[in-house]
């Protein structure tokens, strides 16, 4: 052990979460310390990498997840209105950091895709229709059209219905608010903007054990390389290490986490960067789950651009990794499991059946299955055209109420402890598109008693949504607007009825 340092803010996990908390508590208190922990060499290599997500900037304008259907047709549009009020937020943050010079051009991590939801069979088109009727008098989805008409269709998505048979009942919306996020970038642009006001990155650092002690947090780190130990000592700890998480706060004995049961799942998606088929896919398209998959398994075909090349993908497909991390460990899951979170295991597998039943599916199902999943969205397909890529580490939780196992497939969970001394970030979905807000989340139940002093800043910075819902249309579209002119992205003409650009 070579020492032990002090710190205002140890932030665990080198992620867009931690970038953007660190970004928010740098802005709110310049005088603290933060450092950054990261046990890899570089920052958003995991869930944040461009290839471990799908890169969709979520703002709920084309998932059907986000609108589940009432008995009497109509949907519930609240999630997806709160998920685009998230995302607001973020492209307010990323906007004022961009018109300070912080973050670098912003076309290198985000740029507009046209966002589409496409509806088949009678079910789907009335589904989807009733999802364009119930948000298209938002603010949030101005512009967003509807159409059933095969010529308007073609137009919009002209690899999708080449070569389509006539006949069945098909529909789509489209948005042009639609963007292409790679949160990588963003990540690296963040904590560049941290380091740039003082706070201290270190890479290649694994926490080895996390404990309370003397009314402060002390992280014994490890690096990687050289096997050099050290000490950190901070009042307030935020660990937003991804699939990493659980198993941390369960070795630091938080007690908070006990029940709490995790299963990993891996995303595979077919991939080409044929020229001629990605110029004739210019949109993230989102279908709807197939008769008996769970959610998760909503399949979609994107527009990508990393690196600054232009891609399609086409998934997920499920597969299955003990690893927690895409560089973890295979024990990772028999690790996790402890007296505590049993029942919630047991419960979990008993009550999820169809989903484990999915899941078996999907990991037996041979090539020409994947290729006949495309082809519903790309009837052309060409086996040799694609390639299968396997993206990042997901890590489901796993809860049970009143005996009842439950796989929380979306959303986040943000878990306090001794006092709100130290945060956590559980879950996925929507994820890394709400860092924002969920960041202004986590500094609520943190700090309560500094959240008054704090909250006029946090609102300039991050509007939270109960804000965003206090603006009127004229005030919301302005504020939009500026982000999206700072930001390089696609302007939305609010009027209904006209093509989108």
């Amino acid at each position: 052990m070579t020492g032990t340092d002090d710190r205002d803010v140890v932030l665990i996990g080198g992620g867009v979460m931690s970038a953007t908390l660190g970004v928010l508590i740098g802005e709110l208190e310049p005088s603290w310390t933060i450092t950054v922990v990261e046990r890899l060499a570089e920052a958003g290599l995991e869930s944040s990498h461009a290839w471990n997500n799908a890169g969709t900037g979520h703002a709920g304008l084309c998932e059907f997840n986000y609108t589940p259907r009432r008995p009497d047709g109509t949907v519930d549009v609240s999630a997806a209105v709160g998920i685009g009020e998230q995302f607001l937020a973020s492209l307010h943050l990323w906007a004022q950091l961009v018109e300070r010079g912080l973050l670098g051009p912003p076309e290198d991590f985000i740029r507009s895709v046209p966002h589409l939801g496409l509806g088949r069979g009678a079910d789907g088109v009335a589904h989807l229709r009733a999802r364009w009727e119930g948000l298209r008098d938002h603010p949030l989805f101005a512009g967003q059209e509807f159409s059933d008409d095969p010529a308007v269709l073609a137009r919009w998505l002209p690899l999708v219905f080449e070569g389509r048979r006539p006949g069945e009942p098909i529909a789509a919306t489209r948005s042009a608010q639609g963007t292409d996020v790679d949160f990588g970038v963003l990540t690296r642009r963040l904590l560049t903007a941290l380091a740039g006001r003082g706070g201290e990155l270190r890479f290649g650092q694994e926490v080895r054990s996390l404990r309370r002690q003397d009314g402060r947090w002390e992280l014994d780190l490890q690096d990687r390389r050289s096997g050099r130990r050290q000490r950190l000592h901070a009042p307030y700890v935020f660990v937003g290490a991804g699939g990493g998480t659980l198993p941390l706060l369960q070795s630091a004995r938080v007690p908070e986490v006990r029940r709490y049961g995790a299963f990993p799942i891996s995303g595979q998606f077919l991939r080409t960067d044929r020229p001629d088929l990605v110029a004739a896919h210019a949109a993230k398209l989102y279908g709807h789950a197939a008769p008996g998959a769970p959610p998760i398994s909503v399949p979609h075909l994107d527009r990508r651009v990393v690196g600054g090349r232009q891609h399609l993908l086409f998934g997920p497909f499920a597969a299955f990794s003990p690893r927690f991390l895409t560089h973890g460990r295979r024990t990772d899951l028999p690790r996790s499991v402890r007296p505590g979170n049993l029942p919630t295991l047991l419960a979990s597998a008993r009550d999820n059946r169809g989903l484990m039943a999915y899941l078996v599916r999907q990991l037996t199902q041979p090539a020409r299955a994947r290729i006949a999943a495309l082809a519903e969205f790309v009837p052309s397909v060409r086996a040799e055209d694609w390639e299968l890529v396997t993206a990042g580490q997901r890590v489901q939780l796993l809860t049970s109420t009143d005996g009842r196992g439950t796989m929380v497939g979306f959303g986040t969970e943000i878990v306090t402890s001794a006092g709100g001394s130290l945060a956590a970030l559980l879950g996925a979905s929507p994820g890394a598109s709400t860092a924002a807000a969920t960041m202004v989340d986590v500094l609520a139940a943190s700090f309560p008693q500094r959240m008054p002093q704090w909250a006029p800043r946090l609102d300039q910075l991050a509007p939270a949504p109960a804000t965003v819902r206090s603006w009127d249309p004229a005030e919301l579209g302005r504020i939009s607007a500026h982000a999206r002119r700072v930001l390089r992205l696609t302007p939305v003409d609010p009027t209904p009825g006209e093509d989108l650009p």
